[in-house]
């Protein structure tokens, strides 16, 4: 990769792309400052004119990611439409496929102990697609009860632990590759349980 020196028009995204390749070879911390310096094609002091250091650049990553993830949530849940339940069931199916397609920012932003307390631009932008998921929770399960309802950020957490749980182990590198079943099938499946557990969908016949 030709060097593109201190004054390249865009050395900061130049790092932030470089970091993520990075973290889906290496691992969150598994490289250095001089090894993202070296594959942006610039000098490690370069870094520092953007960068304090690693951790603010895996910060950077893990805010662009979170940005993205938030829009995917939006997208997928559409406002509720065409139903509650679709609306929810498509938010699961968006994480899976974000963190298939993006998967150095997804390693970034839920494996590298990235601290949200001292960023308050990145804690804002990960309780964005929190709150997607948590709306969702909420919109479902509005017909139930009050006193059998479980508080929406309880709901949403379950459903987002799943979803974690099926991509860490299923859905991305190994053992992703020694899924006994699709991904997709075991998140739905998994949820179809919780649903009907709560009373939101009719139990099978």
């Amino acid at each position: 990769m030709p060097k593109r020196g201190y004054h390249h028009g865009n050395l900061k995204q130049a790092l932030v792309e470089a970091t993520l390749k990075l973290i889906e070879d290496k691992g969150p911390t598994g490289f250095t400052v001089a090894e993202a310096a070296k594959l942006a094609g610039v000098t490690p002091a370069a870094v520092y004119r953007h960068f304090d250091g690693r951790e603010a650049l895996i910060a950077e990553c893990a805010l662009q990611g979170h940005r993205i993830f938030g829009d995917l949530m939006e997208h997928a849940y559409a406002d509720g439409h065409p139903t509650a339940l679709k609306a929810f069931e498509a938010t699961g199916r968006a994480y899976l496929a974000f963190a298939r397609k993006f998967p150095g920012h997804y390693m970034a932003m839920f494996e590298s102990g990235v601290n949200l307390q001292a960023n308050p631009v990145l804690a804002t932008a990960a309780d964005r697609s929190r709150g997607v998921l948590e709306q969702a929770a909420q919109k479902l399960s509005e017909h139930i009860p009050a006193d059998k309802r479980p508080p929406a950020t309880m709901f949403s957490s379950h459903i987002w632990a799943m979803s974690h749980g099926v991509v860490e182990l299923f859905a991305r590198g190994a053992p992703g590759a020694k899924a006994p079943f699709p991904p997709e099938d075991l998140l739905e499946a998994g949820i179809g349980i919780y649903l009907r557990g709560l009373g939101l969908i009719e139990p099978d016949r």
